[in-house]
């Protein structure tokens, strides 16, 4: 729950168990506050820690680690980015026996986000072979995972088919890649810890750009048969290739990879942090999967379609390190708050007055780092929400309930698109008040923030300090509370609320 600013005396009772970086309750902290992590989920012991700190720099062997991560998102959500293309492919051609719109909607949702819907029905899963067998064993599964399911769609003819390779088998293959890496950057770094993030998240759009416009060739020239087989050679070299580089600290940050832990769900701060990426993954869903459609609807052709698709790639590639690199300035909840008020607006306004013109299309799709905003800030975020620790565990939970808006995100799409070129009005208006929505959630998360910060009067270094270790938290309110007894005075939860709003604060 929120602190609660009632008294010194009630600070003293209830910070043990909370934290301006872990934001709740923590299992591993009893009663006297002394910090006893679970060795079993943790298993990291003190000497190898303290040494794995003294040789730690910022950066340093991290930035392979993020080329690396970057790799494995190019093949894994850029490679999931073509779908587009493919679903553009199956909607005109007819090649799949027993198929309707609806029903590769759902093919789409499960292979877009399986790693969100299968994808993310196997987070909890994926998180704890992490835990038993480590990143790189659990990274190679998935990968292994992914091969097999292009191969196995490379010989479809039903959507059945489909569905079990396209959708499931890739799905838990993605699961399993994205959980292992997702994690792995945020502990390399601290003060550019958005940045490099991004970066590594870039990969996702550059991937996108490359085979979107690859796999729509491969398809014109070679046939749907060979296009996924050459996907899965490529997948199969990088990304085996990447899960002999990537390194974690998950022991010297005493990272818990718990599958359901349940005592998240008792706070306020976990489910603002969940509705922000509830609201903006079915929207961002809804926007990459039909934007090559929408294109063909208003009269472009395919290539036309697959250019803007790209382009729309090319944007979160160039875009999220810019995002990373503003948010490690400005605050990390800040710019993830803006950039989807701006997916918002540009959801309202560019694409549905100006995406009838190409040009008004492509400059919409120019915006497409803003509306997948989530990707470079989701781990940033969640560490100054949970801190580095509780990071797994929330992550886990955090992906297993956007499970629903990735399955059927697109299907929602297509059931609203309408015959003729405003077939999409209700999917545009739909999409943007998606966005206010996921807007709305994580401008009241940096609401509980702030006040948080303002109860416990951190500053910017004890701040940073306690999203690294949450005991920081403990010693500071056992030192204050005994000093400002009777000194705090208890605004009310709404207006302190509300107020945070339009607190200017890097945050």
């Amino acid at each position: 729950m929120p602190l609660s600013p009632a008294s010194s005396h009630d600070q003293e009772a209830v910070l043990p168990h909370s934290s301006a970086g872990t934001g709740g309750a923590d299992p591993a902290l009893p009663e006297d506050g002394e910090k006893k992590l679970d060795p079993e989920n943790s298993p990291a012991d003190s000497d190898s820690t303290k040494v794995d700190d003294a040789e730690f720099k910022e950066g340093g062997y991290g930035w392979v680690v993020v080329m690396s991560v970057l790799l494995v998102n190019a093949h894994t959500w850029g490679l999931n980015a073509s779908y587009a293309v493919f679903l553009a492919y199956y909607l005109r051609s007819g090649t799949i026996g027993g198929a309707s719109a609806l029903g590769f909607a759902f093919v789409g949702g499960l292979y877009g986000r399986l790693i969100r819907s299968p994808a993310l029905l196997v987070s909890p899963l994926a998180t704890m072979c992490i835990g038993r067998f480590g990143t790189n064993p659990t990274l190679r599964i998935g990968t292994v995972l992914q091969t097999a399911s292009f191969i196995a769609a490379s010989f479809s003819t039903h959507i059945w088919h489909l569905i079990l390779s396209q959708g499931v088998l890739f799905g838990v293959a993605m699961g399993f890649c994205f959980t292992a890496t997702v994690g792995v950057v945020p502990q390399w770094f601290t003060k550019r810890r958005s940045f490099a993030n991004a970066i590594s998240t870039s990969g996702s759009g550059f991937g996108g750009l490359i085979y979107s416009l690859a796999t729509n060739a491969m398809i014109t020239n070679i046939g749907l048969a060979w296009a996924f087989r050459i996907l899965a050679i490529l997948s199969f070299v990088v990304n085996g290739a990447c899960s002999l580089t990537i390194r974690d600290r998950n022991k010297a940050v005493g990272a818990i990879h718990v599958a359901f832990h349940l005592p998240l769900f008792k706070q306020v701060e976990f489910w603002l942090f969940t509705g922000w990426g509830f609201f903006g993954i079915l929207s961002y869903v809804i926007v990459v999967f039909s934007i090559t459609d929408y294109a063909q609807k208003v009269g472009f052709t395919a290539s036309q379609g697959s250019v803007v698709a790209a382009i729309f790639s090319l944007s979160q590639g160039i875009g999220r390190p810019l995002i990373g690199l503003i948010s490690d300035r400005f605050g990390r909840i800040n710019v993830a708050g803006l950039g989807t008020l701006l997916a918002c607006l540009a959801a309202s306004f560019l694409w549905i007055f100006a995406g009838k013109h190409y040009a008004g299309l492509i400059v919409y799709s120019l915006f497409g780092m803003f509306a997948g905003v989530i990707w470079p800030c989701v781990a940033p975020v969640g560490a100054e929400v949970v801190g580095l620790q509780l990071l797994p565990a929330a992550l886990s939970l955090y992906w297993l309930l956007l499970v629903l808006p990735a399955t059927f995100a697109e299907a929602i799409g297509l059931e609203l698109r309408a015959p003729g070129v405003d077939g999409y009005i209700d999917v545009q208006i739909f999409t943007a008040i998606l966005f206010l929505a996921s807007f709305l959630s994580i401008w009241l998360l940096r609401s509980w923030k702030i006040r948080q910060l303002d109860v416990l009067g951190l500053t910017e270094e004890q701040q940073q300090a306690s999203i690294e270790d949450a005991d920081v938290i403990s010693t500071i309110a056992s030192n204050r509370s005994g000093r400002q007894r009777g000194s705090v005075k208890r605004p009310g939860l709404f207006r302190a609320y509300i107020t945070g709003m339009f607190v200017v604060r890097r945050v």
